[in-house]
């Protein structure tokens, strides 16, 4: 649920993974999104954007983890999704993959990724 920034969110997030895409969009009359179905590989989310002002946003107890190919494309969605967002757990070898990072990004969401 985001206030407003429902599609700029869609809008990164197909920018930047190649199994990204936007299904169905239904928007209110000042065109924000009513409820957006967003596919990230075989993973189906609903984005909307919420009518009324609310006192929380999304929580890093909920992440997307997401496995990438190269370290190239891991430094790349990091750096993008961190932006203006939080780091939590900077690129790194942590034990368990050869490198991970942990980062919410500038709507709130958090991202877990990951190169196996």
């Amino acid at each position: 649920m985001f206030e407003g920034r429902a599609q700029e969110a869609m809008d990164l997030y197909v920018s930047l993974f190649d199994s990204a895409k936007i299904g169905e969009v239904q928007r209110y009359e000042n065109g924000t999104v009513m409820q957006a179905e967003f596919y990230l590989g075989n993973h189906e989310f609903i984005f909307f954007d919420s009518p009324i002002s609310h006192d929380f946003t999304f929580t890093p107890a909920t992440s997307i983890f997401v496995d990438v190919e190269s370290t190239a494309e891991l430094e790349k969605v990091f750096e993008v999704l961190s932006q203006d967002g939080k780091v939590y757990m900077p690129l790194g070898d942590y034990g368990f993959s050869q490198q991970f990072g942990w980062a919410t990004d500038r709507f709130g969401v958090s991202w877990q990724l990951n190169l196996p």
